[in-house]
Order: structure tokens, then sequence, then C-alpha cells
């Protein structure tokens, strides 16, 4: 292996795609960014025995090569490495003469039915082509043409790209500054515009270098969409000025709280790719927190209520002060140490806020602070008996914590006036909020709370249910995390509050997977035909096809032809004797004769023969089907609605009353015998059928293949429209 060569640059124009191919392929260089080069000079790796390689197209090629692992910088096989070297040639055609708008629309068109230029994630092909655009005047000027907006939206992916936005930050020379700044924040503009999204915002006195965002999850559930809205949306700033993220985990009740939630929550954010500076836990700091309890009371601006909790809620919607709000800080202090202690009289009391019971702002009708609860905490044991609320913890935990934006959900902003009154009664360091809108999606709920109610209920298996719209619920379901961080880019850190629909997420993930998935062949076992194709091949002939017409890499499968093979029962009762139809990977064959049941008048049987010299296109009929063979794989596929039944979820809704108690289809059926090399997390595409990922391999004599239908974004996959 190579030693560390180095890497000479103008400290004027860093090597960024050079940098990041590195860091993908665990290449490790010796930069330096040398300010007495000119910026026009190409970059130059210098190798240990004097060898000196320049120019951005060639350090990719060596990075590549260089590559531990086969990483996939140079996309695996000789055909799709070829491939690379291709487009690496078109980007560096594209910056000589007059082709550059000609190579850019080729590659547009290109676009149109690719993710990337080679393969399924992003080679130096990528990279190569990427550095010419980032560097081009000629892409600024032309980039908004219609004809080119495949080409855009694979600019704007490659501009949110984790790794190269890592590397620009981590190199000083990011997309983020001088004029690159501009062009970043403008492609964010043109991504999100059409959705009502933006991230430019006005975060008050944010710095370079000196800001720091919290993602505050509660160990609760496991993180859902919106989770993962805020956590990406706290990354992203904390990333733009340079600053920190915090992961702290708010474990303020027990109650609900458990460590298999926590250990989830982790996962989850590791599959969305949070790059967290610190994970923290409300709960390291229950003591300083009671401190403020404390020093609150001996102030005057807490006290201790005994109230009944329905009485106390009357009281604070009707503004009528609670007769304990004239307590004295010695009884204060003593009912305190009551809950403290956790004893008879400490569990009848509340903490509450002195603020102001006439406030037109409800939230400051002297809020409850601290609770006893006797339940014991998942880290902390038994230790504590009482516990600060969210918005107790929080202000103070932020500032204790160094947090210097608080970037939250609009629903809280009815509370930041309470949150800042923490911060200034206990002389903190204020911290800046930013509201943003919340995702809100049809026929679905957010509320850990109702989504427990699922579990508790039987009506989901677990928080991975894949009608859940969790994290792990969606990715389980066939969701591409790439997809996901797409959507929640397009809507920005926007306040506009939308009911949205389920569709748009599923389009951008259909765009991801259907050029690159395998299709693979399968049979619904209720009802199917068997066909009898009369001078079919006397033995078995196998065949190798391709598993995708349009993306070679996905290698090939074995098509086994035999006289007798089975149909859908739903296209067999559409053909009709004499009728000429084609057997997809396969051929023409003409249909002679069909056999009805008599009672039923279903078709059971029929028979045909083959006309292989036929012409496929002049068919209106191109079916699937499988050799009637003991090698089919048992399959159980698996289908889903939503589980509510009303479009938008209110809070005072009953669960009960609006649950979809028929949310899940199950179809057994047989797959090619090809399928059984797939295997859980696999995403596939079952012919005229739809999109399916694995939810569990095939174990001959075990279990069938269970396959999970991915929406496509029609209503037909993912919508109450079909139970109705």
């Amino acid at each position: 292996m190579l030693h560390s060569p180095t890497l000479l640059y103008s400290s004027e124009s860093t090597p960024l795609v050079v940098l990041a191919a590195a860091q993908i392929g665990g290449v490790s260089l010796t930069t330096f960014p040398d300010k007495g080069i000119s910026g026009d000079v190409e970059p130059t790796l210098l190798l240990e025995d004097g060898t000196k390689i320049a120019g951005t197209s060639s350090l990719l090629r060596f990075i590549a090569r260089a590559s531990a692992n086969a990483c996939g910088l140079y996309a695996g096989d000789i055909m799709s490495s070829t491939m690379v070297d291709f487009w690496i040639d078109q980007a560096s055609a594209a910056v000589r003469g007059g082709s550059f708008q000609e190579i850019c629309e080729r590659v547009a068109a290109y676009l149109s039915s690719h993710t990337y230029l080679v393969g399924c994630t992003l080679t130096i092909a990528d990279l190569a082509f990427f550095h010419q655009l980032l560097n081009s005047r000629q892409w600024e000027a032309i980039k908004t043409r219609p004809s080119l907006g495949h080409l855009l939206r694979w600019f704007n992916s490659c501009m949110m790209n984790g790794t190269l936005r890592d590397v620009a930050t981590a190199h000083g020379a990011s997309f983020f500054l001088t004029l690159k700044t501009l062009r970043f924040q403008g492609i964010i503009e043109s991504c999100v515009s059409t959705s009502g999204g933006s991230f430019k915002i006005n975060l008050d006195n944010a710095t370079e270098g000196c800001v720091v965002t919290r993602f505050p999850p509660e160990p609760s559930g496991y993180l859902h969409i919106g989770h993962a809205k805020a956590a990406l949306l706290n990354q992203y700033f904390a990333r733009l000025y340079k600053g920190k993220l915090i992961i702290r985990f708010d474990d303020t009740n027990p109650s609900k709280e458990r460590d298999e939630f926590v250990e989830n929550i982790l996962q989850d954010c590791e599959t969305l790719g949070l790059k967290p500076d610190a994970v923290t836990y409300t709960s390291d700091s229950f003591s300083q927190i009671l401190e403020m309890g404390s020093k609150l009371i001996r102030e005057g601006n807490m006290y201790i209520d005994d109230t009944p909790l329905d009485l106390m809620r009357h009281e604070r919607i009707n503004r009528i002060e609670s007769a304990a709000r004239g307590n004295t800080v010695e009884d204060n202090l003593r009912l305190w140490g009551d809950m403290i202690a956790g004893n008879e009289k400490g569990l009848e009391c509340a903490a509450r806020f002195r603020m102001d019971m006439q406030s037109d702002n409800g939230s400051l009708r002297d809020p409850v602070a601290f609770r006893c609860n006797l339940s014991p905490h998942h880290r902390t044991g038994t230790t504590h008996k009482v516990y600060p609320t969210y918005d107790c913890a929080c202000p103070f935990v932020d500032a204790l914590e160094g947090v210097t934006h608080a970037l939250r959900t609009s629903e809280y902003r009815d509370r930041e006036d309470q949150y800042h009154w923490v911060q200034n009664m206990m002389g903190l360091r204020k911290v800046h909020i930013w509201d943003y809108s919340r995702l809100n999606f049809v026929y679905t709920t957010l509320s850990k709370r109702k989504l427990q109610w699922f579990v508790d209920h039987g009506y989901a298996e677990s928080w991975n249910d894949p009608r859940f719209p969790t994290v792990q619920g969606l990715k389980r379901r066939g969701l591409q995390i790439e997809a996901l961080k797409e959507f929640i880019l397009m809507q920005g850190a926007s306040r506009n509050v939308n009911l949205m629909e389920w569709e748009k997420l599923w389009t951008l993930n259909k765009r991801i997977i259907d050029p690159v998935c395998p299709r693979h062949t399968a049979v619904e076992d209720e009802g199917r035909v068997a066909v009898t194709l009369l001078n079919g091949p006397v033995n078995t002939e196998s065949v190798s096809v391709p598993r995708n017409k349009k993306y070679p890499s996905a290698g090939t499968k074995v098509s086994s032809r035999m006289s007798r093979i089975w149909l859908d029962l739903a296209d067999a009762e559409l053909l009709e004797e004499g009728v000429e139809v084609t057997l997809m990977d396969w051929g023409n064959c003409i249909i002679k004769k069909i056999f009805k049941d008599g009672p039923s008048g279903a078709t059971v049987s029929m028979e045909a023969e083959l006309n292989l010299k036929g012409c496929v296109k002049s068919t209106k009929m191109k079916l699937t089907w499988l050799p009637n063979m003991n090698e089919l794989v048992p399959l159980k596929l698996l289908d889903f609605d939503y589980l509510i039944t009303k479009k938008k979820v209110e809070e005072e809704d009953n669960l009960a009353d609006v649950v979809n108690k028929q949310s899940k289809v199950e179809i057994r059926a047989h797959g090619d015998a090809d399928l059984g090399k797939l295997r859980k997390g696999d995403v596939l595409q079952l012919e005229r059928k739809g999109y399916y990922v694995v939810d569990a391999g095939f174990e001959p004599g075990v279990q069938p293949m269970v396959l999970l239908c991915i929406p496509d974004g029609r209503t037909r996959s993912w919508g109450v429209s079909r139970n109705k």
C-alpha cells in the first residue's frame, strides 16, 4: 500500500472532489495548500519515489485505483469502469471549444433515467463532471434552461453530498465561502422553491465557528420523519457555520423512556448520516436543574402547588390564581423537600413557575416546572423522585451546554416567552430561537403517544412497522434514505404549515430505485392458470437474460423455458382463442384452446403454440409467466394501506374510531428461481406488479420469501381509497 502521497494545490482553489474521493476510498493524503501556487495551476500528487501526477481527472483515477475494498469509485466491473472513463473524458471535453452546452444537454438526457452517471452510487465520473460544472461560468449561465433540468437535479444532489460538504468544511474552502457561497445558497433555493421550502433564514448573531445547535429527541419511541427533518436541519446549520451539533436525549419522563428507544434513536441518527459532535442527556444535568428549582423558590419565582390537576387546569383556563400562589418561601421549600423525597405529600404537589396568570398567552399562566415520578429512570434508577418538565429543562440545559441557536417546530412558538423567562430568571445567556413548520402528512399521526397506541393494541407489530412514519418503518418499507434527505431538503426551514401527501416522497424514491433495481417475475397462486405450449421445448431450456435491460450492473438471471408454464388468472381471463400475445423475455404465442370451469366459468387451463418469428411490437398484450417447475420460490406479497382512515387527525380524536382495521393485504405467489438469491433489504421490481423490498429471505422448508410492496407515488399503492 502506498504511503500517504502529498497533494500540492493552490490555497485559492482547493481540489474538493479529489479530497472527497480520497475520503470515500479511504486513501490517505498529506495535503499541502500553498499560497505561492497560482489558482490556475492544476493540483499535483507527489509520490514517494518523486513521481508527479497532475490534473483533477488523473488524480481521481489514481485514487480510485489506490482505494482498498473495491469501494465503488470505479463502479466495480469492467464495463462500468469503462463507462466511468468515458464520462471523465466527457467532463474534460466539456471545457474545450464550443461543445460545453451540447455535452451538458447530452448528459441531461442521459440523467433523465439515471440517478448517477454510472451505477447506483457516486463514482469518480460524477466527481469529475461535478468539478467541471462547479468551476464553470458557462454552467452558471445556462443551468436553468429547461433542457438541462435533469442535469441541474443531479448537480443539486452532488451539492448535498455529505462527504463533499464535510471535506469542504474541513478544508476551509467550502461551497459556503467566497463566491461559491452565493452559488450554493442559490442552488438550495432553486431546489426547494417549487415546494415553498427555504434555507435562507436569518439566524440572529450567527458567527462562523461559534454556532451550536442541538437535536433533543425524547427516548419514548423511535425517530419518525418529523424528527428526521429536525435532525437534518440542525446538522445543516451547524455545518454551514462550521459549528457544533449536539444530540441530547430529553429523558425527563421515566414512565415512557427506555434504553431500547435510546439505542434505536442512535441507530436512526446513524442511518440519517448524522455526525454529532457530542451526545448528551438531560439527566446528566438533573442535579443542576434541581438546584435551579431551589434558587427560583428562594427568589419567589416558583411555588409548590397541591391543587388537584383538573382544578389546576380549570383555573389556568379561567385565569384564576391558585390558593397556593400565596405560599411563603418557607412553605414552598418545605413542600419542595417533600417532592424531592417523593413522600405522600410530595406526590400531591407540582412546582409551578410564578409568571403571569392574566396573560393572553396561556403558556405563561404559571406552567408546571417539576412533577414527582417514582418510576425508575432508565439511567439514574431511583436516585431522583422529582423531574423537570421539558419546558423547564430545555432552556436551562440549552444554555448550560452552550447552544447558541435552538431550531424547533412552530408548535412551540407560544412557549418562546416562557423559554426566555427561564433563562432570564436564572441569569443565563440567551439562546436564539428559530421555529419552522413541522411535517404533517395525510392519514398519519406523528404523535409518539398515538404511535405507541397502535403497537399496544396490536394494529402495528412494532415501531418499525412498514405502515409507521418512523425512519425504521419507512426504510423497512423500501424508502431509500437518499430520497428521504432530498424530500426534507425540499421542505427547507420554511414556516409555512402544510398537510402533505405521501406521493411526493414515494415519487422521489421511485426515481432512485427504478433505474437500477433488478426485474423479476411472480405469478399469484390463487387461480393461476396452467398453459401447455403444444410446440414448446421437449426438455427445459435455460437462457440467461438481464435482470435490468437498462442497467447491466444488475447482472443476469436464468430464464427456464419449458412446454408447461403458469399465467396469472387476471391475465388469462383477458385472453381469447386465436389471439397472439407476447411472453416476456421469450417471444410470441397464439392461444389455441381455453378450458373453463363449468359452474364458475373461470379459466382453468389453456393450450397455445409458440410463434417465435412473430413481431412482439404488434401484440397488444405482453404477459409475465413462469415455468411449471418445482424450483420456483414461494412468496408472501404484502401490501399496505394507511393505519388511519381520517385525512387529518386531530388531538381530540379517539384512535379507536379512526383506525383502519384492514390495512394489510397478503397475497401468496411464486417467483422465478433467481429470487432466492436476494436477501433482506434488497429492492426489486416484479414485472407488471410493482416495486418490492425483501423483508425476509427465502428459507427452503422453513418460510417463504416475504416481499413488501413499495409505493411508487400513485394513490393506488398508498392510500385509503383502495379499501373504501
